[in-house]
C-alpha cells in the first residue's frame, strides 16, 4: 500500500482532499525504532512532528513520583501521536512513549501539521476533541494538570497525604474490658496499659462503647459518680470504625463528622487496632485538618470570622497542589460544619437548654457537602412534637435560637439566603409532624414550580441535635416515595432540562456579555447534573445527599453503567474544580466578591476543549432523563 492509500485509512487524515494527501505523503519521513526505545519523555521531549504508526506499537504512560507507570495505553497501526502535545502543550510530549519491537512510523513535521490544522477545521477538531475525551479520565487529567500548571512539581507526588491509606499508619492495640468492670478497675487497666482509650464490651465480647481520659473527667469526677459503679454506666458512644484501605483524609473527616477522638481500624470484618485523632493530626502538621481543629477550639465569633477568611487561601493551595475538587469540597464543608457547630453550642449556652429535642439541618449545596466560596445559609430546624400547652413555648425558643445562630453566621461570612431558606424564617422551623406534612405535600401535589422551589429540601443533612428525628423523617419519606409519583419525577426531570449546556450550533462555548467580558455561568452549567442525579436517586430510594455519593449508589445498583458514572462524576468535579479555583483567585488576587461567571478569554486551550466535551456529556444525559422520565425525545 503506498503512502496516500495508507493515509486514507488513518484518522483524521482520511478527511483531507487527495491532492493534500499527495503533498503530505511527500513531506513525511519514515522512522524506525528498536525494541523498548524511549521515544519521548513526558513534559520534557520536544516533538518535531506528528507520528503515524505504520507497523509495531507505541506504549504510552505517565511516570509517577515512584517511577511507576500510570495510565498505560498502547497505540498500534494507523494511530497518531503528538498532535495534542504540539497544539496544547508547547510541543512537549504529554506522556512518556516507548517503541515496541519492529516499530515504524511516518513523521509529519510540526510546521506542516500546524498548517493543516489552520486550513482544515475538521482535521484540527479531531485532536482537540480527542484530548477533551482523555481529560474526562480522572487520573489522566491529574497528570496533565500537574505538567501544565506546575512543571517543576509532580502532580501525584505533590501531596501524598491525599493518597495515603490507613494501613500505612501503625495503629495501637485495642484494649478492652467487660461492661460490668468497676470504674476504678477500668481506670487501673488504662494506667497499666498506658492507653487513653479503653473499649467496653458486652457479654458476647462485642464492643459497645469506650472510656477515655475525658470520659473519666466529665462523666465520673465532675458528676462525683461512685467509682465502684460498672463502667458501662458512664461509657461514651458511638463506636466509629473505618476500613484499613480507606484514605487518611477520609478517616480525619469521619472523626470530625462523628465528633469521635478514636477510630477503630477494621480489616476483613475484624478490628485490627485503634488510632486517635491526635495521632492522625500530628502526622499532618501542614494539612487543612489541623486548621479545622483550630476552628473547633475558637472561643469568639470574631475568631471564627478570621478563620473563615483564611479558607480561600487553603482552597487555592489545595487545588494548585492537585488535590481533587471533591476532597476540597469536603474540606470546605468540614470547616463550615465546625463553625456552625461552634455557633450553635454558644447560642445554647447563652439561651439555656432547649425545651425539646431537635435537629438543625443543612440544605442545598451545604446539605450536599458541595459548598463553594460563594455560599449563603441554607438550613432548617425540626423539633419533636410536644403537647399543646408547650407548643408555643417550644416554638418561641427555637425561633429565637435560629435568629441568633443565623445572625452570627452572617457576621462570620455566611450571608443570609436571598430565598429565605433559613431556620430564622418561621416557615422552616417546625415540629416533626409539620415537616412530614410538608414533604407529603411536595411529593403528592408537585408542580414544576414547587419542585424547583423545594428541591433543596431533598438535599437535607444532619448537623446538630437528635439524629433520631431526622431518621424518623427519612423513614417517613421512604414510605411516601414508594407510592406512585409519576408527576413528581416528571417535574423534577423537566427542571433538570431547564439549563442547557452553553454550546452553540457550531460546538463553541455560548457566552453573554458582562461589561467587556464574554462569560458563562458555571453554576448553571452544573445544575443539570445535580438535578438529574437527585431525580434518579429519589426515584430509586437513595438517601445520600452528596452528588458523588448518589452517583456511586446509582452505579452500584446498575442504574448507571460504569461508563456513564465515570463520565458524569468526572464532568461534575472538573466543573467544580474550575469553579472553586476561579472563586479563590477572585478573593485572593482581585480582593473581590466571588462569583460563578467564567470569562471565556481567561480559559486555557486545554480548559476550553475539556469544557466542550463536558457540555456534550451533560447534553447526552439530558437526552436520557427526558426519555426515562417524560417518555419523549428532543
Amino acid at each position: 500500500m503506498d503512502r496516500i492509500q495508507f493515509l486514507k485509512t488513518v484518522q483524521p487524515f482520511d478527511s483531507l482532499p487527495e491532492d493534500v494527501l499527495q503533498e503530505i505523503a511527500d513531506l513525511m519521513e519514515e522512522v524506525r525504532y528498536k525494541k523498548e526505545s524511549v521515544i519521548y519523555l513526558q513534559n520534557f521531549t520536544r516533538l518535531e512532528g506528528v507520528d503515524i504508526i505504520v507497523a509495531g506499537e507505541y506504549e504510552l504512560f505517565f511516570y509517577d513520583s515512584d517511577q511507576k507507570r500510570r495510565v498505560i495505553e498502547s497505540f498500534g497501526k494507523r494511530k497518531c501521536y503528538g498532535g495534542v502535545s504540539i497544539l496544547l502543550n508547547k510541543k512537549q510530549s504529554i506522556r512518556t512513549v516507548l517503541a515496541k519491537k519492529g516499530t515504524v512510523v511516518y513523521r509529519l513535521p510540526d510546521k506542516d501539521f500546524k498548517r493543516l490544522c489552520e486550513k482544515f477545521s475538521e482535521f484540527f477538531s479531531y485532536f482537540t476533541t480527542e484530548f477533551g475525551r482523555y481529560m474526562l479520565n480522572d487520573e489522566y487529567a491529574h497528570f496533565v494538570k500537574g505538567t501544565a500548571d506546575a512543571p517543576e512539581e509532580n502532580y501525584i507526588a505533590s501531596d501524598q497525604f491525599y493518597s495515603r491509606r490507613i494501613e500505612t499508619i501503625e495503629p495501637r492495640e485495642v484494649v478492652s474490658c467487660p461492661g460490668r468492670t468497676p470504674i476504678h478497675q477500668a481506670a487501673k487497666v488504662m494506667a497499666e496499659r498506658k492507653t487513653s482509650c479503653l473499649f467496653v464490651t458486652d457479654d458476647k465480647d462485642d464492643i459497645i462503647g469506650y472510656v477515655s481520659d475525658i470520659t473519666l473527667r466529665d462523666n465520673v469526677v465532675a458528676r462525683q459518680v461512685d467509682v465502684r459503679y460498672p463502667v458501662a454506666g458512664i461509657m461514651d458512644n458511638p463506636i466509629v470504625s473505618i476500613d484499613s484501605q480507606a484514605f487518611v483524609y477520609e478517616a480525619i473527616l469521619l472523626m470530625f463528622r462523628t465528633k469521635t477522638r478514636y477510630l477503630l481500624i477494621s480489616e476483613k470484618g475484624e478490628f485490627k487496632g485503634v488510632i486517635s485523632r491526635n495521632k492522625l493530626l500530628s502526622d499532618q502538621a501542614q494539612s487543612p485538618f489541623v486548621f479545622i481543629q483550630s476552628v473547633k477550639l475558637a472561643i469568639t465569633v470574631n475568631e471564627l470570622k478570621k478563620k473563615w477568611e483564611k479558607v480561600p487561601e487553603i482552597v487555592f493551595q489545595l487545588l494548585k497542589r492537585g488535590v481533587k475538587s471533591e476532597i476540597v469540597n469536603q474540606v470546605i464543608t468540614s470547616i463550615s460544619d465546625s463553625i456552625t457547630l461552634r455557633v450553635i453550642e454558644w447560642v445554647i449556652q447563652e439561651m439555656g437548654p432547649p425545651p425539646a429535642k431537635f435537629v438543625f439541618m443543612a440544605l442545598g449545596s451545604e446539605g450536599r457537602k458541595e459548598q463553594t466560596l460563594k455560599t449563603d445559609q441554607d438550613n432548617a430546624i425540626i423539633y419533636e412534637d410536644k403537647a399543646n400547652e408547650q407548643r408555643e413555648l417550644v416554638r418561641a425558643y427555637f425561633l429565637e435560637f435560629a435568629e441568633k445562630v443565623s445572625e452570627h453566621l452572617d457576621y462570620i461570612g455566611f450571608s443570609f439566603c436571598k430565598g429565605g431558606f433559613m431556620a430564622k424564617n418561621p416557615k422552616w422551623t417546625h415540629s416533626l409532624s409539620h415537616w412530614k406534612r410538608n414533604y407529603e405535600s411536595w411529593l403528592t401535589q408537585s408542580s414544576q414550580e414547587t419542585v424547583m422551589h423545594f428541591s433543596t429540601f431533598f438535599d437535607c443533612r444532619y448537623i446538630f441535635g437528635e439524629a433520631s428525628i431526622m431518621e424518623e423523617l427519612k423513614v417517613f419519606l421512604d414510605k411516601e416515595i414508594q407510592k406512585p409519583n409519576t408527576r413528581l419525577y416528571y417535574n423534577m426531570a423537566t427542571n433538570a432540562l431547564q439549563y442547557e449546556p452553553p454550546l452553540t450550533f457550531f460546538k463553541n462555548i455560548k457566552t453573554f456579555t458582562v461589561g467587556e467580558k464574554k462569560v458563562f455561568n458555571i453554576k448553571n452549567t452544573m445544575t443539570p447534573i445535580v438535578d438529574l442525579v437527585r431525580a434518579y436517586s429519589l426515584k430509586n430510594r437513595i438517601f445520600k445527599t452528596n452528588t458523588g455519593e448518589r452517583l456511586l449508589k446509582l452505579k452500584e445498583r446498575e442504574i448507571f453503567t460504569e461508563k456513564e458514572y465515570n463520565e458524569l462524576i468526572q464532568a461534575y468535579y472538573y466543573l467544580m474544580g474550575l469553579r472553586l479555583s476561579k472563586q479563590a483567585s477572585q478573593i485572593i488576587n482581585d480582593r473581590a466578591e466571588p462569583e460563578n461567571l467564567i470569562d471565556i478569554n481567561n480559559l486555557t486551550k486545554i480548559e476550553e476543549v475539556t469544557l466542550k466535551e463536558i457540555f456534550k456529556v451533560i447534553k447526552d444525559f439530558q437526552q436520557r432523563i427526558k426519555v426515562d422520565f417524560t417518555n419523549t425525545l428532543f
